[in-house]
């Protein structure tokens, strides 16, 4: 592991984070926290995910929103009897036309939050734990200089004890020890639970796919160093568990991303996978979007 890795590693690592509900409150002040969950077709598990947060609204957490992209199935349905507040992307910025992925979304829920602080969950959890949140919020209420907190976390793959966070293992950790080796010690870079301030998150570009979490690293070790960033064990996390070729499209919008990160050319928008028809093997070509939102301080500033 690079040097500064480790260090960092050592100071902004919580293995068994200890803090209170009730001691995050006094810390957070006059401070206000808005949770954000991103959501596609996701009514089967975005109620539970909601429930798990629902009972700190009011107290640590001010505003609880599922920001809809498109979901065709009773997600927006099943969010509002839940207790949360529902908008539609095409709500939000709506003079702009949406460009399709959680980015958007993501990069969207500023401009129809007003947290000083966010915590993103994604809705497809299974099993949420309740202290999700709390862990997420405890290094950016009670350390100073703190921006950017990331989960990280046991992911089960179907039944088994881990094999989760494929992508992880095979694409974001090699590319992070290539091209930002001081960034090797995050463990989960790809993940979609994490919490930041709202004057970093709305300094920094958003990749409108995939790419989001590891461009928001990426961005945030630029603008506030190392220091500005911890990461908090969040236990077990379960999930619906994406088939191979779903990651293939994953795993090019994440190395376009950071690729332009890095000042490397994002290369053509595409990827040619192959699928077997009667025997034979198949090219199957799909268009990639690799596109970034501007940081929203700027757009809100016109």
């Amino acid at each position: 592991m690079h040097p500064d890795a480790r260090a960092w590693f050592d100071e902004r690592t919580w293995q068994s984070p200890s803090w209170t509900v009730a001691e995050l409150l006094v810390a957070k002040g006059s401070r206000t926290v808005s949770v954000v969950l991103p959501a596609l077709d996701e009514e089967a598990t975005v109620g539970a995910v909601i429930a798990s947060v629902r009972p700190l609204l009011g107290t640590l957490v001010d505003e609880l929103l599922v920001i809809d992209s498109g979901s065709t199935d009773r997600t927006a349905e099943v969010s509002a009897e839940a207790g949360a507040r529902v908008v539609h992307r095409d709500e939000v910025l709506s003079e702009l036309e949406p460009l399709p992925g959680k980015g958007e979304v993501l990069w969207r829920s500023l401009a129809a939050t007003t947290g000083d602080l966010l915590v993103f969950l994604d809705s497809d959890l299974v099993d949420p734990n309740p202290d999700f949140v709390p862990k997420l919020l405890g290094p950016l209420l009670l350390t100073p200089d703190v921006q950017l907190v990331k989960g990280f976390y046991r992911r089960p793959l179907s039944t088994e004890a881990s094999g989760g966070g494929r992508v992880t293992e095979l694409m974001a950790r090699p590319l992070l020890s290539t091209l930002r080796p001081e960034l090797t010690g995050v463990i989960q870079p790809l993940g979609g639970e994490y919490a930041g301030s709202r004057a970093l998150l709305e300094a920094v570009p958003f990749a409108s796919g995939y790419g989001v979490e590891i461009g928001l690293l990426l961005d945030a070790h630029s603008i506030v160093g190392l220091p500005g960033i911890a990461q908090v064990n969040l236990g077990v996390r379960r999930h619906r568990n994406q088939p191979l070729p779903a990651l293939g499209l994953m795993a090019r919008q994440i190395l376009g991303t950071v690729l332009s990160r890095c000042g490397l050319p994002a290369g053509a928008g595409a990827l040619t996978q192959f699928v077997e028809v009667a025997g034979e093997w198949l090219p199957d070509t799909t268009s990639v979007e690799v596109a970034d939102r501007p940081p929203m301080r700027e757009l809100l500033v016109r």
